[in-house]
């Protein structure tokens, strides 16, 4: 399997002062160089989590006159002539010009899908507190831009629970591979493929909702518009760069096309709706059209660290006691970076958990799963600090001393947007019934949302 790494995420030697910020959140040590000199990245190494981009803060002064123009620098970086923002050493390549680009091509049909973390974070691009949930008016600014169809990936968020549940039930009644992984994480299934490929088998087949959700696109979406599915421009917004590679992994094309074409992340996206003089602030309140932008408060507490078990836990305890969860708020799963375990009892099975927020954090759980010395059953792990409303494609906190009110304020409104939803459980959304009653079957099933990895040792 090639996918190439390269150019994704890269420094600039013009701009990097070596103060190896970067290094010390990188969790992989993919970040090499003498400190006070200019730092490279190893991509064999790298997971593109994006960490290196968050914490950058040398950047490109009005008064340096030996570097490279900032329109030179703007164009190699991929970004929009419009933006403004500072020109930092760290960065990953941009694809808001490419989206521009096909939103004005009439002869495409643009699809779009937003991740839970972002709804909790773009309003911060436009002055607004941190972790302003504002799922309404992201929803309006897509349809101004020009999408045809404004989806989200919280709908596969719950079509990924319903299958990482069946599986995870078959594997705990069945004998299969346990502990099971989460899958939704494109940077840690990558570390597991480079670092701990014997332990492939342990991740779930189920491809990530952004995955799963390109592949309905251009198939069920495709149907429900009565467009060819080669006219369908697939695009996601997403807090995460590394969905920029996980975009590009050539099994991922189910629906017999790229299922989706382009990765933008939430910065990117509120540079698009800058460049279109769109005021945000003053938006109306708009719906998510139907049926690929319905979802229950499951699927968007995936954006949190804990929110893919909590919402595992709520649909696979109803499905094996056919009986009603006592409390949907799990609050012992829930919690900042670090690693943190517990047992559910679920009918007469006791299913024991862990969770992993930060990379870093998982290595030494790892090591005692390949010593055969883990005692649980089903393992979430999320790369970047606390979870995706962390990620690397996030709008950048300048100031160290307000990251940590960032994120807790990002993770808060989360559970406030679970709490507030008509369904808090994935199995409840009526449009996930509705896809599996008309078009999910057994022949599809697997080609559609599931996957296999393999090894980059």
């Amino acid at each position: 399997m090639t996918v190439k790494t390269e150019g994704i995420i890269k420094i600039d030697k013009e701009l990097c002062t070596g103060c190896r910020r970067c290094a010390g959140i990188c969790p992989v040590d993919a970040i090499e160089g003498e400190k006070g000199q200019p730092q490279i990245i190893n991509v064999d190494r790298c997971v593109l989590c994006g960490q290196c981009v968050q914490i950058c803060s040398a950047y490109a002064s009005a008064f340096d006159e030996d570097i490279a123009p900032r329109e030179q620098k703007m164009k190699e970086r991929k970004m929009l002539s419009s933006v403004k923002e500072p020109l930092f050493a760290s960065y990953y390549t941009g694809h808001a010009l490419e989206v521009k680009e096909a939103l004005g091509n009439l002869s495409l049909f643009t699809m779009v899908q937003c991740a839970p973390a972002v709804r909790v974070a773009i309003g911060e691009e436009f002055g607004m507190p941190f972790g302003s949930l504002t799922p309404g008016k992201m929803a309006a600014a897509l349809k101004k831009l020009g999408f045809n169809r404004v989806y989200d990936t919280n709908f596969a968020a719950d079509l990924t629970i319903m299958e990482e549940g069946n599986e995870l039930i078959k594997r705990v009644t069945e004998g299969g591979v346990l502990p099971m992984f989460t899958s939704c994480c494109p940077a840690w299934v990558k570390f597991v493929e480079q670092d701990y490929p014997e332990l492939i088998p342990h991740l779930s087949s189920c491809k990530s909702p952004m995955q799963m959700a390109g592949a309905l696109f251009k198939t069920y979406g495709a149907k429900v518009d009565n467009v060819e599915a080669s006219k369908v421009y697939s695009v996601s917004v997403m807090p995460c760069v590394c969905k920029k590679f996980e975009c590009e992994r050539p099994e991922m094309n189910g629906s017999g096309y790229r299922d989706v074409d382009v990765v933008i992340t939430t910065r990117e996206l509120a540079q698009l709706i800058k460049d279109a003089d769109i005021d945000f602030n003053s938006l109306p309140e708009e719906e998510f059209d139907k049926p690929l932008g319905t979802y229950s408060g499951a699927g968007t507490i995936f954006g949190a660290t804990g929110g893919v078990m909590e919402a595992a836990l709520r649909t696979a305890y109803e499905l094996i006691t056919k009986e009603q969860i006592p409390s949907v708020d799990l609050q012992f799963v829930r919690g900042g970076e670090g690693v943190r375990k517990a047992e559910v009892k679920v009918g007469d099975l006791t299913l024991k958990v862990a969770i992993v927020s930060g990379l870093k954090n998982v290595v030494p759980v790892l090591e005692a799963i390949r010593a055969g010395k883990a005692d649980f059953h089903f393992m979430e792990v999320m790369t970047c600090p606390v979870g995706c409303v962390s990620g690397g494609g996030q709008p950048k906190v300048l100031m160290p001393g307000e990251q940590a009110n960032a994120y807790t304020n990002r993770t808060c409104n989360t559970y406030v947007h679970d709490e507030n939803m008509e369904h808090r459980k994935s199995h409840n959304n009526p449009e996930i019934q509705k896809i599996y009653k008309d078009f999910l079957v057994e022949d599809n099933i697997h080609h559609l949302l599931h996957t296999k990895y393999t090894s980059r040792r």
